[in-house]
């Protein structure tokens, strides 16, 4: 049986408190019935609805980072992994809901000295259809995709790697959270932190894992669903260029941006406004954009590892070369 963990709770918050009512009570069961030493933090965006007063009132004993003004995901949920004090941290959406077993086995992985983090299986809460499982590395020399799903045809006891944590329910080493400097807060307000985080814990060494006998529920998308489409568009794209600026190396990179450029022109004629706008702001932010790069690499070097996206995407498909795979 694996050693149980202390775990911090990390969950950032913006207008959620119908969301909160619902869900914390059976984030408690989960951590009563299987983790003896815990704590909640809450990260709140600077609510509306009411947030704070509830959780004052109902959940005292949780700590509560309060932001006057909205910060973002990223930003946001920093501020509660700065007061996190456990062996572990929980990264929780306030629109998930954890099943009472959903830390059991999880606590299996954190007996490898190089895992990063693991996290659980994702179901509709209403229909049980699979929503995220592990994801696939899909990466080429000049692009980067982590949105392909797998799960292995049949049972296996090989502990299947992926690309990427959610920042929804995944568990992390708070340590090496630490060591890796929390999330880049250059993806505010939201939008690829999580696969920025875990290429980097790939890339100098570490593991991250999928268990698809930890099982969370969720709904359909309902925070940023809210939001205005043309400006989540307009994220999206940001958000991605900025990634593969920061993770792509050598001549790639820079065939990356010369493509980017180019699409500029093209994208105008075409009246598609959200790229021109996109790659705007990505223009004027890429001295800070240099700045992530050069902590990432400094971190490399540190770690004295020379992994890369192409080097961690055939690492992952080694490990599962010899698993049959449903992707969706």
């Amino acid at each position: 049986m694996s050693q149980k963990k202390s775990i911090s709770v990390t969950i950032p918050n913006y207008n959620g408190a119908d969301l909160l009512k619902e869900n914390l009570p059976l984030l408690y069961r989960a951590l009563q019935k299987h983790v003896d030493d815990y704590e909640v933090i809450i990260a709140d965006d600077a609510s509306t609805d009411g947030s704070v007063s509830f959780l004052k009132e109902y959940y005292p004993d949780i700590i509560l980072a309060e932001h006057k003004r909205n910060q973002g995901f990223s930003k946001n949920i920093n501020a509660a992994i700065h007061r996190a004090t456990k062996e572990l941290v929980l990264f929780l959406n306030t629109d998930v809901e954890l099943t009472d077993d959903y830390f059991e086995p999880l606590f299996k992985y954190f007996e490898k000295p190089d895992t990063f983090g693991v996290m659980g299986k994702v179901i509709g809460n209403q229909d049980g259809e699979t929503q995220d499982a592990a994801k696939y590395p899909t990466i080429g020399p000049t692009s980067i995709r982590a949105n392909i799903n797998y799960l292995p045809e049949n049972e296996t006891s090989t502990w299947l790697p992926t690309v990427f944590l959610s920042g929804g329910w995944a568990l992390v080493d708070r340590l090496k959270l630490t060591e890796l400097g929390g999330f880049d807060e250059i993806y505010s307000p939201y939008y690829g932190e999580d696969v920025d985080l875990s290429l980097k814990a790939w890339k100098i060494g570490y593991q991250c894992y999928f268990e698809p006998q930890a099982i969370c529920k969720h709904p359909i998308s309902t925070t940023i669903g809210k939001i205005n489409r043309s400006f989540v568009k307009i994220i999206a794209k940001r958000n991605k260029m900025i990634l593969h600026t920061i993770h792509l190396h050598g001549i790639y990179r820079m065939v990356y941006l010369i493509i980017l450029t180019l699409k500029v022109p093209f994208r105008l004629l075409a009246l598609d406004l959200n790229y021109v706008k996109a790659y705007g702001q990505f223009i004027k932010m890429f001295g800070a954009i240099s700045k992530s790069r050069r902590n990432n690499r400094n971190l490399r070097k540190a770690k004295n590892s020379h992994l890369n996206i192409l080097s961690v995407s055939k690492k992952i498909k080694q490990q599962l070369s010899e698993i049959p795979l449903e992707k969706f």
